[in-house]
This record gives C-alpha cells, sequence and structure tokens, in this order.
C-alpha cells in the first residue's frame, strides 16, 4: 500500500497505529473491499479495518439560527475526522484517538452512560442512538484521527459523531438512510452529551459537496445545493486559539433565551418557531418585551439573521462577492451585540481583517465564545492578509492566530483500504 494522504492522513502509517493499539485479527484481505467498505465478493467484511471521512464545517452566514428552526449557509471544508474501524464480535468497545491519549474499553453494559468529560462521548452518544432503536452492535475497534482543531467551532464533534454513524450503518448494515444519521447524531450531542445544538452542523458535515455551500432551512430540512463560485477571492479561516467550554453553559443559555422570546411572540403571533419571525414582526410587537430586553435581542438576531442568509445566497449566485461580505459584516456584529457570542479575541482578528486591503468580508463563525472566524478575501492578499492581520492579533491579544485557506469539500464518506 503506497503512503498516499487522504485529505491529510497518512493511511498507512494511521493502519499501523490501528494494529499497535488494537492487534491483528484477520487482516489477509485487507485491500479487498469495494469504495463503500464493503467485501468484494458481496460478503460482510468482518474483522477487517475499514476506514471512513467526515469533515468538518464552516458556517458562511446564519448562525445561532438552526436550534431556533431557521436557516443556515455551511459548506463542508477539506479536513475533517477519519475513522479506522473493525467489528470485533466479542461485546468489548474500545476507543482511541491519535490526538489524545486516552484509550477506553467498555463492556456492553458500559456504553449507555457518558465516560467523564472528553471526546469518547460524541461515539458513546452515537452508540447509544443505535442500541435505543434495537440494533445489536457487538463490539468493534476504533482510532479516530482529526484534523479539524478541537474547539475553533469547525464542527470537529458533529464530524465524530456523523463518521461514527455512517460507519457503524455500514459495518453492521443497518439499513438507515443519511438522514436518519444526521437526526441520530444530533440527539447523540443533545441526549447524551448535553449540548442543545441544531441540527445544522451534523446536516452540513453528512450531505456537503465539492465547491458547494447548503441553503438549509434546519425547520423543515428543506435544502439546496449552491454552488461555491469564489473565482478570485478565497476563503480563509483564523483561529483565535481561546479554547470554548460551551458545553451546558452559554450556548444552552442563549437556547433558552430564544425560547423566552418565542414563548412571548406567541402570545401573539401563530409562529411555531422563532424562526420563522419577521423583522417587521418583531419591531410591532417590541412592547412585549419591557420585561426582558437580553429575549428581545436574541430575536432580534435571529430575525436579522436570516433576512441576510436570504439576500447573501442570490448575492453569491450572482457573483456579487462584495454584497456577500457586507452580509458576513453585519452578521458579525449582530453576533456581537444582539447574541453576545463573540469574545474580545474573535473581535480583535475582525477588526484585523477588515483593515486589511483585499478583505471583502468577516465574520465569527460556529457558536462563538472563542473559536475561527471566516474571511472572505480576493486571492492575492492572502499571504499578506495572514502575516499582517496574524502580527495584530498577537499584539493584541499575546495569542498565536492560526490560518487556513480552505476549499469546500465533500461530506462524510467510505475510503477504499
Amino acid at each position: 500500500m503506497s503512503k498516499t494522504l487522504v485529505n491529510g492522513f497518512n493511511i498507512e502509517r494511521l493502519l499501523e497505529r490501528f494494529n499497535e493499539k488494537f492487534g491483528v485479527l484477520d487482516n489477509s484481505a485487507a485491500d479487498d473491499f469495494t469504495s463503500d467498505g464493503s467485501a468484494a465478493d458481496g460478503s460482510a467484511a468482518d474483522n477487517k479495518v475499514q476506514q471512513f471521512f467526515a469533515p468538518g464545517r464552516v458556517n458562511l452566514i446564519g448562525d445561532h439560527t438552526d436550534y431556533t428552526g431557521g436557516f443556515a449557509f455551511p459548506c463542508g471544508i477539506d479536513s475533517g475526522s477519519l475513522l479506522l474501524i473493525r467489528r470485533t464480535r466479542d461485546n468489548q468497545f474500545r476507543f482511541a484517538s491519535t490526538n489524545f491519549d486516552m484509550f477506553a474499553q467498555l463492556s456492553k453494559d458500559q456504553i449507555n452512560k457518558t465516560y467523564g468529560d472528553n471526546w469518547i462521548n460524541y461515539p458513546l452518544g452515537v452508540l447509544d442512538q443505535f442500541v435505543k432503536r434495537g440494533f445489536d452492535i457487538d463490539g468493534i475497534d476504533c482510532l479516530f484521527s482529526g484534523n479539524v482543531p478541537n474547539g475553533a467551532g469547525l464542527s470537529s464533534s458533529a464530524s465524530i459523531e456523523v463518521v461514527t454513524a455512517f460507519a457503524i450503518n455500514e459495518i453492521f448494515a443497518c439499513g438507515l438512510s443519511l438522514m436518519e444519521l444526521v437526526k441520530m447524531s444530533q440527539a447523540a450531542e443533545n441526549d447524551f452529551v448535553g449540548m442543545q445544538c441544531g441540527i445544522m452542523d451534523q446536516f452540513a458535515v453528512a450531505m456537503a459537496r465539492d465547491n458547494h455551500a447548503i441553503l438549509l432551512n434546519c425547520e423543515t430540512l428543506e435544502h439546496r445545493q449552491i454552488p461555491l463560485a469564489l473565482n478570485d477571492f478565497a476563503i480563509v479561516l483564523a483561529n483565535t486559539n481561546q479554547r470554548r467550554e460551551l458545553n451546558e453553559s452559554a450556548y444552552n443559555e442563549r437556547v433558552a433565551e430564544c425560547g423566552r422570546a418565542l414563548a412571548l411572540l406567541q402570545q401573539h403571533l401563530p409562529i411555531k418557531a422563532l424562526g420563522e419571525l419577521q423583522e417587521a414582526d418583531l419591531e410591532a410587537h417590541k412592547g412585549l418585551f419591557e420585561q426582558d430586553n437580553i429575549a428581545y435581542l436574541r430575536a432580534k438576531h435571529v430575525s436579522s439573521e436570516n433576512a441576510r442568509v436570504h439576500a447573501a445566497v442570490p448575492a453569491l449566485e450572482q457573483g456579487d462577492l462584495i454584497q456577500f461580505g457586507r452580509l458576513m459584516n453585519a452578521s458579525h456584529d449582530s453576533l456581537r451585540d444582539c447574541f453576545h457570542v463573540s469574545s474580545e479575541p474573535l473581535d480583535h482578528l475582525v477588526t484585523a481583517a477588515r483593515a486589511h486591503p483585499g478583505v471583502v468580508g468577516s465574520r465569527l463563525t460556529g457558536a462563538g465564545f472563542g473559536g475561527c472566524t471566516v474571511n472572505l478575501l480576493h486571492k492575492d492578499s492572502v499571504n499578506q492578509f495572514v502575516k499582517n492581520v496574524g502580527d495584530i492579533y498577537q499584539t493584541k491579544t499575546g495569542l498565536t492566530a492560526d490560518f487556513y485557506t480552505i476549499a469546500p469539500g465533500a461530506g462524510v464518506r467510505a475510503l477504499n483500504a
């Protein structure tokens, strides 16, 4: 086998790591697979190490709208989570990662509860979803390797969840649709991990296409693939390297605050989700929020952000990247001033980016409280952008930002051995 890199991963080296962690079973036919991970002769590929990949995602516009039933506009990226997995039939569940030292081995009666406060809970939550649906998952060895920065707001957790769900569905022939796997992955994070995220992250990780973004109605799951014709522009992510700790904290508070806003508005408006709210209707009923200005600000962001998504898609389709960038800027300002999910490092990155020649849009992406900004700029200014913005940011914060020029990538899939 050659040392060909797949999405930045050395598959041969990862197979060596897998065998070091879990030992070698019957790998005599390790290369006899079709592209979907099944044995070439059509039989079950038991005891074979199979490989699956799911990307991270970046949301170009439309943040903190998914759990309110609004609209988002994400795309996959060309880095993510690679999973090497083998069915063992011994009712033992072993997990390891090239990114962390932790190794865990659990019996079948232990996989229905969280394992401390670490990454293993993401695949455990997915396993729990399969078990709850009556599937007999009789033992697996899993080695995860990720090249999405953890805590950067690029959905490393959703990437792990979706690749796990996809792999188990294939290996155990569960026959579930990709949409069902998306919903199970979201439920794993909501019900098992305890973070009340919407469905956008898992949906984007599963459904992404090369060189496309997804216009997603997070209430109905209606979606449309939109070509990302960037032409003379590039998308550059800037990681604050400010760690985010969202679980059971500020993120869930925002979910509750949006719930309060919806409850107030439903006294006078026939809406089922806050994402249905129009800006004019909010202003007409502003008096409802006399005792809860925070709920008003949350609703103001949601209604205006949905309007920005609806304006951003035709701008992109018409090749008006300048307008798209303006909408990105307005999105960040709303996330900062109305939703209060920016941070001082994020704001410093955005301010420095907007001052740089060639940049047409800069905003935080994802949940906020740290993580990444997404920047739209002319291709010929990328190198100078990285240097200048990086220098300004380090002077302002004492932190070192990391920069990634991304290519919109495809969603979850099996890889050839």
